[in-house]
């Protein structure tokens, strides 16, 4: 099988088509395992489980990654996006803008600080957050725009940032999807006042279980969410403010920092084999995003949009290639929303044509050459039928 490394692709002996194609890959070399064993083992040796150094050796390192000040280890990427909103006062009568074709995980923080999130539409040429759409919903209540940057994109920051600079507005990224992509040069969660990432074990950069980080440059913050996220303590047992149990735990530090070490590789590998998409598929009648030149994409997902796309995925899974949709239900259309406000009876025609039509195909830093091709061969005979 060819194999993308460092300095390319690698060939070994396999036949195309033969294996199924995985969504994604989590595996680790036995050299990267044994170090963070090896880690793991020296921290349970001092007792090291909450907020060891290992925790502080993170932050320093991804607050560097993200070109950033600042590094607030939390429990999950949820967690970062709630302290964050919290930690800047968002809360009962704010309302926080942001895009309907997003996980709900983005909108939960917002209703648990008691805001309303305002739901907008997408650029239908981009999936992002439309920022005319943004302008638009902005009231007397709006205190921030949550950016989320999907499928290893980012969110069209110079816009968001200009109307955020007019209004008087927090800009927040939910760069959960995002890890080390840049955007006119800049890293995600080092552009907006504050950032949430997730390090789900499927993310671009994953733990081994949950976990997730606050990054900003605004020191008054980061200070004050490394006190949120443990129970408000200014110092053991003097509790400063109503805090919580929000910490990211010592052992998924060791896993996070020894990824740390690889994942701009992984990340070019990610970019080698959506380029490889991207021409295979230019005659094919799916639409795909490339972005432009300006933009540095991780793709932490590889999506087109295709009609009949369950019966396509149907057909894909037969020959053994395993697909995703993010996501199938936009947010304005989920159950447990249908009485409130902000989401009943609403209509955001590209996050609703978008749920229907949009397929993930296979995307990790371990697909080869052969793998591509065996999708978009596969692809296409499902569109010929």
């Amino acid at each position: 099988m060819l194999r993308l490394t460092h300095n390319g692709w690698n060939s070994q002996a396999k036949e195309m088509a033969k294996e199924p194609v995985s969504f994604c890959d989590l595996s680790l070399s036995e050299e990267i395992e044994e170090r963070i064993w090896k880690k793991a083992r020296e921290l349970i040796g001092r007792n090291g489980f909450v907020l060891d150094q290992e925790v502080e050796g993170f932050e320093n390192e991804f607050s560097a990654f993200c070109e950033a000040s600042h590094c607030v280890g939390v429990a999950t990427g949820c967690d970062a996006l709630l302290w964050a909103m919290e930690g800047l006062g968002i809360g009962k009568g704010d309302e926080v803008i942001t895009v309907a074709n997003t996980f709900i995980g983005s909108v939960l923080p917002i209703l648990r600080t008691g805001a309303t999130p305002v739901l907008v539409d997408c650029d239908p040429a981009t999936q992002q957050i439309d920022p005319i759409e943004v302008k638009a919903a902005i009231t007397p209540r709006t205190s921030a725009i949550l950016a989320v940057h999907l499928y290893g994109r980012l969110a069209p920051m110079d816009d968001l940032r200009e109307i955020a600079d007019e209004n008087g507005l927090a800009l927040l990224e939910d760069a959960a999807q995002a890890h080390g992509a840049r955007y006119r040069g800049k890293r995600a969660g080092g552009i907006g006042h504050a950032s949430g990432f997730s390090f789900y074990p499927a993310k671009n950069l994953g733990a081994w279980g949950d976990g997730g980080a606050l990054v900003t440059s605004d020191d008054n913050l980061a200070h004050k969410v490394k006190r949120i996220r443990n129970y408000g303590q200014k110092e053991k047992y003097v509790h400063f403010e109503k805090g919580w149990n929000s910490r990211l735990d010592s052992i998924q530090a060791i896993v996070l920092r020894e990824k740390l070490k690889l994942i701009d590789e992984w990340n070019e590998r990610r970019r080698v084999a959506a380029n490889l998409y991207y021409e295979q598929l230019k005659d094919v009648s799916v639409t795909t995003f490339p972005g432009d030149d300006l933009d540095e994409p991780v793709h932490h997902l590889f999506v087109v949009l295709v009609t009949e796309r369950d019966k396509v995925q149907q057909s894909l899974q037969k020959q053994g290639i395993q697909t995703g949709i993010h996501y199938p239900v936009p947010i304005h259309k989920h159950e447990c929303f249908e009485n409130e406000s902000f989401a009943a009876g609403k209509n955001f025609p590209h996050a609703e044509k978008q749920a229907t039509e949009l397929l993930s195909l296979p995307m990790h830093p371990n697909l080869s050459i052969e793998e591509v091709t065996t999708v978009t061969e596969a692809l296409k005979d499902c569109l010929k039928k």
